[in-house]
Formats: structure tokens, C-alpha cells, sequence
């Protein structure tokens, strides 16, 4: 049974599985998806294609063993509805944001899928920056499947070569709020965990127990805040010898915009460019795309 009174969100829970060689990730987003969502005012097939993009990258993003690392996964378009779609995370912290056509979206008649919102030309880049290391991975392949997880499956079968089942939903609860929710399964060989990149047979058969296991979780269940994670955990892998959790890491909206961060960047600029930039006041005004917010400046000799 479950417990109303438990609402479990906003929190990324790791686990291994040592006697099949794997690792997972449990993620969940409630009050985080929503803070992100509401600045934007997206129509729902947006908002939902956003909210699963955010879930993906606290799944992919908790994978780093670098803590100061940002792990940036960008999907983008010339011809589609969607033009650019793109979200990070750095330390535990999440932002995103959709830049599209709205004209187009409701013209369109069936606007849900990523060919309906994206088209055929699109792509997938995901982004690994190491800030102790300073070393940058960077994997881009067509934006293909029907989903954004799936799209992430391929990523990780073409440029990591790593097995992976990846599963996404989004939902609005009954009282209008948003929940994400997600599972990402690896296969790791023998040694190999720990390591930052990760290369492994495809075929292995200790993984395909596992990738059978993770099918059978609901995305009903991914976005019951009732459910906590680590009772999900226990349904897919109690008859396992032995299931390794690790410690949970806690999800926040992030959006490195300030007055002072966007001041300095303006102080690049020349001052005659600063002032072509100003309004009649010398106010340069400077939206952020993330976070939805005016950042009013004052140009440099005004």
C-alpha cells in the first residue's frame, strides 16, 4: 500500500545491481518541473516535450562524478515547429527552456510526437562539460523515435556504445500541478563502474534481464509522488541477490541569470556597441530565455 501522506519529488535516486553489471537512476520532479514550466506559459504538447527534456537531464546529469561538471542536452530543427529545445543541469540544479513556433502549433491537428513537433532534419546533442578537468564530450545524432527518451536510448547505443533503457512520462495532477518522472538503466562490464566513459559489449545476456525488468515499470507509477523511489526500486529488483542504493541527490530549479553576472558580460562590449543596444533611456534590456526574467542594464557613459 501506498501513503497519501508521502510526496516524494524533486530528487534523483542512484542504485547498482553488482551481479548483473548494471547502475540505474530514479528520478522524480514535482514543484522543480513546475517552477520552470509556469515562467514560460507553454501549451501543453511544449510543456510536456519540456518536462520529460528536464526529467532526462537529472537522469543523465546525476551520472557525472564530477560535482561542479554541467551536462547540457540541446535538440534543434530549421524546418520544424519546434526550433530549439534545450536543457542542463549542473549540481543538482535544472533549467530549460522551448523556443517554437505558436502560429504553427495550433494550426496543427495532431501536434503531440517529436515528427509532429520537430520534423525531419532534427537533432540530438548532449553535452558532458568537466569543470576539474576542463574536458568537454559531445555526441550528436538524428532526433529519432517517438519520444525524447527513446531519442536518448539511440544517443547512448551510437555514441557511448553503453546498453541503456531509458523510460520518461509527464503529467498534471489532479489539482493542475505538474510531476516528471523517469528510469535510466546502463549495462557496465566488469571493472568499469566509476569511470566517467563507458564502453561495453551490446549483447551482453546479464543485461537483458535488466532491460526486461525496467519495461515493466509504468509511467503511471514514474508520476505517482505516493510512490517513493525507492519502493519503485524494490518492485522492479526485489528478487535480485543484490540491489546496491546510493545516496539520493536533490533536485532545484537553476538559472545562473543576475544582474551583476549579466553587467559583466555587457562590460565586454565596447561602449559605442552598448549604447546602439540602449533604449532612448540608456537602459539595455536583456531577456533570459531560461528563467523568463528583464534584466533592465544601464549602458556603460550613459
Amino acid at each position: 500500500m501506498t501513503d497519501p501522506m508521502i510526496v516524494d519529488c524533486d530528487r534523483v535516486l542512484g542504485f547498482t545491481i553488482p551481479a548483473r553489471d548494471a547502475r540505474g537512476r530514479m528520478a522524480r520532479l514535482g514543484p522543480v518541473v513546475s517552477q520552470v514550466l509556469t515562467a514560460h506559459d507553454y501549451p501543453p504538447p511544449v510543456e510536456a516535450l519540456l518536462g520529460e527534456a528536464l526529467t532526462l537531464g537529472a537522469l543523465i546529469g546525476a551520472t557525472l562524478k564530477d560535482a561542479s561538471g554541467q551536462l547540457t542536452m540541446q535538440a534543434q530543427t530549421q524546418t520544424g515547429i519546434v526550433r530549439l529545445m534545450v536543457c542542463d543541469y549542473r549540481g543538482g540544479e535544472l533549467r530549460g527552456y522551448v523556443d517554437y513556433d505558436a502560429d504553427r502549433l495550433a494550426a496543427l491537428a495532431d501536434p503531440w510526437g517529436l515528427a509532429a513537433l520537430f520534423g525531419g532534419d532534427a537533432y540530438l546533442a548532449i553535452t558532458f562539460d568537466l569543470a576539474t578537468t576542463g574536458e568537454r564530450y559531445q555526441g550528436i545524432v538524428p532526433l529519432d523515435g517517438t519520444t525524447l527518451a527513446e531519442a536518448v536510448e539511440s544517443y547512448f547505443a551510437q555514441s557511448e556504445q553503453i546498453p541503456t533503457l531509458v523510460r520518461a512520462a509527464f503529467a498534471r495532477g489532479p489539482g493542475g500541478d505538474h510531476v516528471a518522472g523517469g528510469l535510466l538503466l546502463q549495462h557496465l562490464p566488469d571493472g568499469e563502474e566509476g569511470r566517467e566513459r563507458l564502453h561495453t559489449q551490446l549483447d551482453h545476456p546479464e543485461w537483458e534481464r535488466v532491460a526486461i525488468l525496467g519495461r515493466t515499470l509504468g509511467l503511471d507509477e514514474l508520476t505517482d509522488p505516493t510512490l517513493s523511489l525507492e519502493t519503485l526500486v524494490w518492485r522492479l529488483f526485489n528478487e535480485e541477490e543484490e540491489v546496491r542504493l546510493l545516496p539520493h541527490l536533490t533536485l532545484a530549479k537553476g538559472c545562473r541569470c543576475s544582474p551583476d553576472y549579466i553587467a559583466g558580460v555587457l562590460a565586454k562590449f565596447p561602449t559605442a556597441e552598448q549604447a546602439a543596444m540602449a533604449d532612448e533611456d540608456g537602459i539595455i534590456t536583456v531577456d533570459c530565455a531560461f528563467c523568463a526574467t528583464k534584466f533592465p542594464i544601464r549602458a556603460a557613459g550613459v
